[in-house]
């Protein structure tokens, strides 16, 4: 999924997105309650750091952009 990421951020500049591994990143696994989820997981998340959504596993690289514009200016 990283390179379908890479590719839309190409696409919309200014995107804001960061990168965790979930066996490397226990806090913010816990943070975040991703320890028994499926994965990859995709938290969309404010500038006060309130969760928007979240989608997990596979998604489409359209679906990822609807959800980006969806919360792109809040």
């Amino acid at each position: 999924m990283r390179p379908r990421w890479q590719k839309i951020e190409k696409q919309i500049p200014g995107l804001d997105t960061e990168y965790f591994e979930y066996d490397e990143r226990k806090d913010i696994a816990e943070k975040y309650n991703i320890e028994n989820t499926k994965l990859p997981v995709f938290i969309f998340i404010d500038k006060e750091g309130k969760e928007l959504e979240r989608v997990t596993g596979e998604v489409a690289e359209k679906t990822l952009i609807d959800l980006i514009n969806k919360y792109r200016n809040l």
